[in-house]
């Protein structure tokens, strides 16, 4: 079964180029993902949407993931008090809408 996930990210005055470059030319080519898209949702914050062929392989792609982060975690703010610099959720898709 299917599975997204989503993840919210607050980036650094000057660093959004950086932060979109982390993720370029296959750099966030992950096992098991479908399609990827970054979307911009205000000044300096955008989500991360993952389509993945499989909760497992969402599960077992999070090692690399983090390994892509750890490559722009510099160019991050906090998300929200105390929640880190990435906000993350996901699951099983139980409704396709169109």
């Amino acid at each position: 079964m299917r599975a997204f996930n989503v993840v919210k990210f607050r980036i650094k005055a000057g660093h959004e180029a950086a932060f979109l470059d982390a993720h370029r030319d296959g750099k966030a080519r992950w096992p098991g993902l479908a399609h990827g898209a970054i979307i911009k949702t205000g000044d300096l914050a955008y989500c991360l949407i993952g389509e993945w062929s499989s909760a497992e392989a969402l599960a077992a792609a999070r090692p690399a993931m983090i390994e892509t982060l750890n490559t722009f975690r510099a160019t991050l703010d906090e998300v929200a008090e105390g929640r880190g610099v990435t906000d993350a959720v996901s699951g099983s898709v139980v409704l396709d809408i169109a």
